[in-house]
């Protein structure tokens, strides 16, 4: 079995910045490929910002990053209409939601206000705008990182917003080998300077189009469901993972079996991504977050309970 060589390409590429991070950067490769967005949360310094910036260079893609911060306004992100005095009519100026990767920084130091900007673009790749809905790029792309909630300065996501993303998982501090090699790489220069772009939006659209393609026979189908309809009656659990979550878990399956070289999926695939996939979305009532209850392990339990396919 022989892995996409975009994928190959891309793995390479960002490998030479992001070091003995394999894990999270096929599940952002993943959810890049199948068409949702992701939330990396972690503390600060861990290299998600880096992360997403060698993504966007490894494409000859347009990036924008917005820096979230207590004043950003929804303006900032979508655009505005500007009054043109000479000929006297509005002119439309478009946001940095506008392109084809978006970085979101820190996107839990803005608003809620602020934050639901984003919720249409999401879900739908189009904005609506002084009563005129406007496209996106069928490339669109977020990744949103954010500071663990209970740092100072920060809002939580709303739920619905969670909901949006395919994806949310954390990078985690480095071994001391990796420690040290992250040292001597930016003694001189930053990695991220000497990144060129291996692939362009073409082999990105066509790599997309054939994970769509990717072989999942019913039984795996009824195995997504009933990993997600568990989740929603599992102690402890207010909200488990919506049919959303089972779209995100089949179409991310999809993506990881064309890693592995395969054209269709198994449940080892559903496995490796369901918690990053399905943890972020569910809501624990206050008892079992108290009693150090996580998400995670609502997950766990759950692939552990609901019968395998043969």
């Amino acid at each position: 079995m022989s892995s996409n060589p975009i994928y190959q390409k891309l793995t390479g590429n960002i490998g030479r910045v992001i070091r003995s991070q394999d894990k999270p950067i096929r599940w952002l490769l993943a959810c890049f490929f199948s068409g949702n967005h992701v939330l990396l949360e972690d503390v600060p310094g861990t290299g998600k910002t880096t992360l997403a910036k060698t993504l966007a260079k490894s494409i000859n893609a347009d990036f924008h990053r917005i820096q979230f911060t207590p004043d950003l306004l929804p303006n900032d992100i979508l655009g505005v209409s500007i009054y043109n005095q000479k000929d006297q009519q509005f002119h439309f100026h478009p946001g940095p939601v506008f392109t084809h990767i978006l970085l979101a920084d820190e996107i839990n130091r803005a608003s809620p206000r602020t934050q639901s900007a984003l919720l249409e673009s999401m879900a739908e790749s189009q904005v609506s705008i002084d009563g005129e809905i406007r496209k996106l790029h069928e490339l669109f792309f977020v990744i949103a990182t954010q500071n663990p909630v209970e740092y100072h300065g920060t809002y939580p996501l709303p739920e619905a917003q969670m909901d949006r993303f395919g994806m949310s998982f954390s990078l985690g501090f480095p071994e001391k080998q990796d420690e040290l090699a992250i040292l001597d790489d930016q003694r001189q220069s930053h990695p991220l300077e000497h990144v060129h772009a291996c692939v362009d939006i073409d082999e990105v659209l066509e790599f997309r189009a054939i994970v769509r393609s990717t072989g999942i026979s019913d039984e795996i189908k009824n195995y997504i469901v009933d990993l997600v309809r568990e989740t929603r009656l599992a102690p402890g659990v207010i909200n488990g993972g919506s049919p959303r979550a089972s779209l995100a878990l089949m179409k991310v399956a999809q993506a990881i079996a064309r890693f592995d070289g395969l054209d269709y999926v198994t449940p080892d695939h559903v496995q490796e991504i369901a918690v990053p996939v399905i943890a972020h979305r569910i809501m624990l009532d206050p008892q079992a977050r108290f009693s150090g209850r996580d998400t995670a392990q609502v997950v766990n339990q759950v692939l552990e309970t609901v019968p395998v396919p043969i």
